[in-house]
């Protein structure tokens, strides 16, 4: 028995060819697997999703998705010219019948399940209009990293606020900050009318500031919730990056809710 469309849940998976430092990434080989069937094959071991899509902008990202044979999964084509993932998101799921969406990001090859059920769970139980997730920062170099977004939020898990420097600021020397600092880690749950709302907005200044664009949903009140995990995963966004998650998947397959 299908879902109704306001209890759907869809995993949205953008992938787009251009990468500054590695062209072509979501078909990247990894273990004689395309990176992208890595976060595919993930994803769908997520159990609160009905479905998986991946948005992407090129023929070869599309024709290998469906050649995975994956049910449930698919392939959508969407524009070259988006800014972001997250317009490209809302491109691909215009005319889907769902209630909530989760961004996967497309370069986390051991992105972990548990953690989207977690985000799904977030949403069915609340009234937030997003949801994401953060992880405790406990190296230094990773703290005054501008490339590590910091993540604030409050006790309800409400974000406050996302930013490139370190936040919070510790005034006095010898405070203990221990547990005060978090990464944000680029995973994001959506009501879809909120989702469309989100892209139609214009970017506010501290998102072209900061360059990123989550501080726009928090400029116009979003009700953004932060899950908080124990571990950020791994990122590829160069070929070394690609040889640690070889090493981790062979010396062992990752299995759900390990990463958490």
């Amino acid at each position: 028995m299908k879902k109704k469309a306001n209890k759907r849940v869809i995993g949205v998976i953008p992938a787009r060819w251009a990468s500054t430092r590695l062209p072509g990434k979501p078909l990247a080989m990894i273990t004689g697997k395309p990176m992208i069937q890595h976060v595919v094959e993930r994803a769908v071991q997520a159990e609160a999703l009905d479905a998986v899509l991946v948005a992407t902008d090129d023929q070869r990202i599309a024709d290998a998705v469906d050649s995975f044979g994956i049910p449930g999964v698919e392939a959508v084509m969407t524009r070259a010219d988006h800014p972001s993932g997250t317009d490209r998101i809302a491109e691909a799921v215009a005319n889907e019948p769902c209630n909530v969406i989760i961004n996967i990001q497309g370069d986390e090859p051991l992105m972990d399940p548990l953690l989207v059920d977690r985000l799904a769970e977030v949403m069915s139980a609340g009234d937030w209009d997003m949801a994401t997730a953060a992880a405790p920062i406990t190296d230094e170099a990773e703290l005054n990293n501008p490339a590590v977004v910091k993540a604030v939020f409050g006790r309800d898990g409400q974000a406050l606020y996302f930013s490139r420097s370190v936040i919070p600021h510790v005034r006095d020397a010898g405070t203990n900050a221990a547990d005060a600092h978090w990464r944000h880690i680029g995973i994001y749950a959506y009501r879809r009318d909120y989702l469309l709302k989100l892209v139609a907005e214009t970017p506010c200044e501290l998102e072209k500031l900061e360059k990123l664009e989550q501080l726009r949903a928090l400029h116009i009140g979003c009700r953004m919730n932060v899950l908080q995990v124990e571990d950020t995963g791994i990122g590829v966004d160069t070929s070394e990056d690609i040889e640690k998650v070889e090493a981790i998947l062979e010396c062992a397959p990752i299995r759900r809710g390990e990463i958490l």
